[in-house]
């Protein structure tokens, strides 16, 4: 059995290294063994002080208080709970431990002085609290005031929604009947006072759980839904993000850390939360919803719903949403615009409800949640099949085409049932355009993956090319030929698989950029035009002809920045296949030489697929001014935007940044702002892809110019998600480069980096045989030993990070060399004690340091001499040791040179050491030896 005191002990050790996760681990583990009540509360009080270093101030408060309520008179623990409390803005409850650690030590400097400035804080923390609530009723006034004038009213919005974020200022808005009042501003109809009102309460909501809940019961969740079905949508929107807020707040994500009463206090929110759901799925079917309001409700649905992780077990909530709200969603899935019964819809309305299909479906856990999901589906679509109404029966088949635009397994089993496909037949021969274009659209998504469209492409390519002849309507005969296009690209990139005759697929491409071109025709039918080239642009000929035709490229750039954001995917897969960046399976020449003996066939690169013609595409689209897209596409706030897309967008961001002369465009675009949002959120693919694309433009961009003001700190994490050793090499480089230069910007960047965790990895790459990574890493080490957490890190005894400089200062490579003997110049001018553990973690040290200091190169030179002032400064012993050495014939050698301004700061230097081992009286003048 293990002594808790030897425990307790490992924990100092680790403690004094900075080490507090063990040393928080080896304090539990003493805990659970100590009989001793005062050996616990020391341990709850040194426990206490690891969470205070962590920043964990409710847990510091918490052991604070355990070892208190075992030993009343704890001065340590006293002070350390106060601290925390006053981090997490308890003042008053800090100034009164204060208070009593005076009392125990009145003669205590540290204390009296706390005492002073704690009570100075809480008296500006009232005067402000008095003054906010005077400035909450000013505003109430003027924004209620229908005489009072416009930009008095707009002003006071504004600083409305600015004291809603803040903690005080919600709870000051919230005690003074405020709920009331933003009530009342939204009954004005005025949607500028509409929109104030919802974005204060927005951010009165935001991390507060029992505020929400309060907040969600004042307003009422059917007067919410209400303000969120209007035909606006920006005040769609907003409530839209109210009602996110408040599910994020009763679900406790995003929760502000809370200590006290509100900690105490224990709501169960899940029949608010199921209440809310509730209402969403009842405003997809009702006829009073705007089709913002309807894709709002999609949205939330979609992000709530589904499990964020897979390795959940729980997936209760979106069991419910398919017993309670499955057929509701198909109803909107199903809806044919045309019809006069329709839903009021947007363009995106279906495409979005297809996405919660899929989502929901990828949630199930076991075939028979599955087999329950496509029982529903399939009654649902046998209840609307009516030989005598054809409107019902187009709403049938409309329904499985929006399933297949979602989960498309399930899509491709409930083709199979009996009547459909017949359906579908029936449907393409009809008099009426609507249902032909009905089941051309079908068909189209009836035919996704090759292997599973035997029967469309036996079938299918006959029915179209049929459609297309006999059509006058020029919105059918796009969504046909674009059925055709994507038949004919089944082979994918393989130039040895196509499925049309030479020259066919150039043609379909030709008459895809016409109709892309022709702005008489309507947006959602050119979207099908660009639908075709998604599939053609497979074709080496077909994205060569694309890129080269501006107009084209211009027109499916504007289309992207349009409001039905259904066409985002065919977009960036279109861009991905211009790019290439696509994943391409290397050949391997022997398999390729036997598949060629057994007569199997072998995928063929086609001549345009090449390294240069995929350059000069990537150019080409730059000048056309792909960037503004791409960056106007991830802004999207739409379920549409599904990690796919991102990852797509993700892989042409790579290819776009593969030029480092291409990067400055990028940035000037606003490529380095987008990059952001797919580098933290999306597919693991995509988010190395945009984390890497991220670390190539950091690299050699000015980061206050690429990523302004505080959006800088957010690149630092997909940065140092790229040091690991799943990632390849150029990966793991790149991101020492960017972290180098971020690292060289600012202290609080350093903190950044250092607070992600990095240091561990970027020591790692020290040690690299890898020539490159070694030289990147230890430049990145030397702009981090600035900072004083990592000077610390080196000063604390039990490792070997000073060894490593200081040999890594005695390598070859002059980079690496440079870089490390910076990293020890800064190291020994910031510690005395460093000075001493130089001379201490190896052998080799004087001669590497005279090595430095004899250095061809000005600059390693300089950086060596540093070192040596630094030594000679920090102790007599030291001075001695240097000038008994070598190093005082070096020292004087270059001291004794004559000016010369190309190297005056390195004799300056040598001369500096000099005149310090005089005044030490360890040498003489030269007159006076």
């Amino acid at each position: 059995m293990e002594d808790p005191a030897r425990l307790k002990e490992e924990g100092n050790k680790y403690f004094q290294a900075n080490d507090y996760e063990n040393a928080i681990k080896s304090y539990t583990k003493a805990m659970k063994l100590a009989m001793d009540k005062s050996l616990q509360a020391v341990l709850y009080r040194n426990r206490a002080a690891c969470f205070l270093k962590k920043e964990s101030y409710a847990q510091a408060a918490s052991d604070a208080s355990k070892a208190i309520d075992i030993s009343a008179s704890n001065i340590k623990a006293l002070y350390r709970r106060s601290q925390a409390l006053e981090s997490l803005g308890k003042l008053d409850q800090a100034f009164k431990d204060v208070q009593r650690c005076a009392s125990i030590e009145p003669h205590n400097k540290n204390f009296q002085e706390t005492l002073r400035r704690l009570g100075a804080k809480i008296q500006d923390k009232l005067h402000i609290q008095f003054s906010t609530d005077a400035r909450v009723q000013n505003m109430f006034e003027i924004l209620l005031d229908l005489n009072s004038e416009k930009e008095k009213r707009e002003k006071a919005a504004n600083n409305l929604i600015v004291l809603g974020r803040e903690e005080a200022g919600a709870e000051r808005i919230f005690q003074n009947n405020g709920v009331k009042l933003l009530l009342q501003l939204i009954e004005t109809k005025n949607p500028e006072m509409i929109l104030a009102a919802v974005r204060t309460l927005s951010g009165m909501c935001t991390g507060h759980k029992a505020r929400a809940t309060a907040i969600l019961h004042l307003l009422g969740i059917d007067k919410i839904c209400m303000w969120m079905a209007v035909d606006n949508e920006e005040i769609s929107m907003a409530v839209c993000n109210l009602l996110q807020v408040i599910t994020d707040s009763l679900s406790g994500e995003g929760e502000k850390e809370q200590h006290g009463k509100e900690a105490a206090l224990v709501l169960d929110t899940k029949k608010d939360l199921k209440m809310i759901t509730m209402h969403l799925l009842d405003m997809l079917v009702s006829k009073k919803v705007s089709g913002q309001g309807r894709d709002q409700a999609l949205n939330l649905l979609s992000k709530n719903i589904p499990r964020k992780d897979l390795r959940l077990p729980d997936n209760s909530k979106t069991i419910f949403v398919i017993d309670s709200g499955l057929k509701k969603i198909l109803k909107v899935v199903g809806q044919v615009p045309e019809l006069p019964n329709c839903l009021p819809l947007t363009e995106n309305t279906r495409m979005i409800a297809s996405i919660l299909l899929n989502k929901l479906y990828d949630d199930l856990r076991c075939d028979p949640e599955r087999d329950n999901f496509r029982e529903i589906c399939e009654e649902y679509i046998k209840s609307k099949v009516d030989p005598q109404d054809m409107d019902k029966t187009l709403h049938a088949v409309q329904t499985v085409s929006g399933i297949m635009q979602g989960p498309f397994d399930l899509g491709n089993k409930l083709l199979g049932m009996t009547g459909v496909m017949e359906m579908m037949v029936a449907l393409c021969g009809s008099e009426r355009e609507i249902d032909q274009l009905v089941a051309v659209e079908a068909l189209i998504h009836a035919s996704t993956k090759l292997s599973r469209a035997t029967f469309i492409i036996t079938n299918g390519v006959t029915l179209l090319k049929e459609v297309y002849k006999k059509t006058k309507n020029e919105k059918i005969k796009i969504r046909a030929l674009v059925g055709l296009c994507k038949l004919g690209s089944a082979g994918g990139t393989d130039y040895g698989l196509r499925q049309f005759a030479e020259g066919s697929t150039e043609k379909l491409a030709k008459q895809c950029r016409k109709w892309l071109c022709n702005t008489g025709i309507d947006i959602r039918t050119r979207k099908w035009a660009v639908e075709g080239l998604a599939y053609l642009t497979l074709d080496a000929d077909v994205k060569d002809d694309f890129v080269e035709d501006k107009p084209a490229l211009e027109a499916m750039f504007e289309l992207a920045k349009t409001s039905d954001k259904t066409i985002l995917y065919s977009v960036a897969s279109t861009l991905v296949n211009c790019t290439n960046s696509y994943d391409v399976k290397e050949l391997v020449p022997e398999l390729v030489q036997l598949a060629q003996f057994s007569k199997q066939h072998v995928p063929e690169e086609h001549p345009k697929d090449k390294k240069d013609f995929v350059l000069k595409r990537v150019k080409r689209l730059l000048k056309a001014g792909v960037i503004s897209t791409l960056a106007c596409m991830v802004k999207a706030d739409s379920a549409i935007l599904t990690d796919q897309t991102k990852e797509l967008l993700a892989r042409v961001f790579l290819a776009l940044c593969e030029d480092p002369k291409d990067r400055g465009t990028i940035v000037a675009q606003g490529g380095g702002k987008a990059l952001i949002p797919l580098a933290l959120e999306g597919t693991d693919v995509g988010k190395v892809k945009a984390s890497h694309a991220l670390a190539k433009i950091a690299a050699i961009s000015n980061p206050d110019i690429a990523f302004p003001g505080e959006r800088v700190y957010e690149v630092v994490r997909p940065l140092v998600s790229l040091l690991n050793t799943e990632r390849d090499g150029l990966q793991n480089y790149e991101a020492l480069l960017g972290l180098t230069n971020l690292s060289g910007r600012s202290d609080k960047l350093r903190l950044k980096i250092i607070k992600e965790k990095a240091l561990p990895d970027i020591e790692n790459y020290m040690f690299e045989n890898h020539d490159q990574l070694r030289q990147a890493a230890t430049e990145c080490m030397c702009n981090l030993v600035v900072n004083k957490e990592v000077q610390d890190r080196f000063v604390a005894d039990g490792n070997d990070r000073l060894k490593l400089i200081v040999l890594l200062c005695g390598e070859d490579d002059v980079k690496v060399q440079n870089a490390a003997a910076g990293a020890l110049a800064m190291l020994t001018a910031a510690h005395k004690k460093l000075c001493h553990k130089m001379t201490q973690v190896t052998t080799q040290w004087l001669e590497i340091l005279q090595r430095l200091c004899l250095h061809e190169k000005l600059e390693v030179q300089h950086r060596g001499l540093v070192v040596a002032y630094n030594l000679i400064n920090a102790d007599q012993e030291l001075a001695k040791k240097l000038v008994e050495s070598e190093m005082l014939e070096i020292l004087t050698l270059i001291g004794k040179q004559a000016d010369d301004s190309k190297k005056q700061h390195v004799i300056n230097v040598a001369r500096e050491c000099l005149v310090k081992c005089m005044d030490y009286g360890l040498i003489k003048p030269f007159s006076q030896a």
